[in-house]
């Protein structure tokens, strides 16, 4: 890896943070259960990863900087294991089960309307 894609890197993840903070310091409603709104983030990525998808760059530099970059440090999926682990560690075994489902199904839907509204474009 040179330089210019470490510096690409590091600037789709410094834009990816920045928003992820953003979302979760400014959006304090819960989606099904109390997940400090980690759930809004994860959907906001897959619908954008469909919307990428789609586009179907070419551009290495491109790739590098949304994929890698800004949604490798956008979304939360250690977050979302986390809150697996704590509501298996509190026995909450329905709960755990539902916020799973919730996750899955709405990230795949998500990524799936990104994806669908940019074959209209």
């Amino acid at each position: 890896m040179d330089f210019s894609s470490i510096s690409i890197i590091l600037l789709g993840s410094t834009f990816g943070l920045i928003l992820r903070i953003f979302i979760q310091n400014n959006f304090k409603r819960s989606i099904g259960f109390d997940i400090q709104n980690t759930s809004i983030v994860n959907f906001l990525s897959s619908f954008f990863l469909g919307i990428l998808v789609a586009l179907n760059f070419t551009n290495k530099e491109i790739l590098v900087l949304f994929y890698s970059g800004f949604l490798g440090c956008f979304s939360t999926f250690s977050s979302f294991i986390y809150q697996l682990f704590i509501l298996l560690k509190k026995r909450e075994f329905l709960r755990l089960f539902l916020h799973y489902i919730e996750v899955i199904v709405f990230s795949f839907l998500f990524f799936y309307l990104g994806y669908f509204l940019m074959q209209f474009f």
